[in-house]
């Protein structure tokens, strides 16, 4: 019997964890999980409020379920943790998607009992 490899696929993405999938693919901000001293989780980042200089910012929260969703099925990952006192903010980041073999690497079999009997 001859196995052969099977991607695997991610879990389909509701629209709601597409939409936080693609805010921290984009980058164009980073995006930031800070968990509070109580226990409270929550992801976001910071938006312009204008193109002009000196216009200000605001925080934008992103769904807290949503993205620990992600993080759960390997979507995202976390950085390295900047700790005080209150809370710790870990920066967000999209995951690798892992590597297919290179080409004329020989991949490693499985022997069956009977093969490695007959060996």
């Amino acid at each position: 019997m001859k196995l052969r490899a099977v991607p695997r696929t991610p879990a389909p993405l509701g629209p709601g964890g597409a939409e936080v999938l693609r805010l921290i693919t984009v980058q164009r901000v980073p995006v930031w999980l800070t968990v509070h001293a109580n226990g409270r989780r929550r992801y976001g980042y910071w938006q312009p409020l204008g193109s002009g200089v000196g216009l200000g910012v605001c925080h934008v929260a992103l769904p807290t379920d949503e993205c620990d969703a992600l993080q759960a099925a390997g979507r995202i990952v976390l950085g390295d943790p900047v700790v005080d006192p209150a809370k710790t903010t870990y920066p967000v980041r999209p995951a690798l998607p892992a590597a297919p073999p290179a080409a004329g690497t020989p991949r490693r079999t499985r022997q069956t009992s009977r093969q490695a009997l007959t060996a």
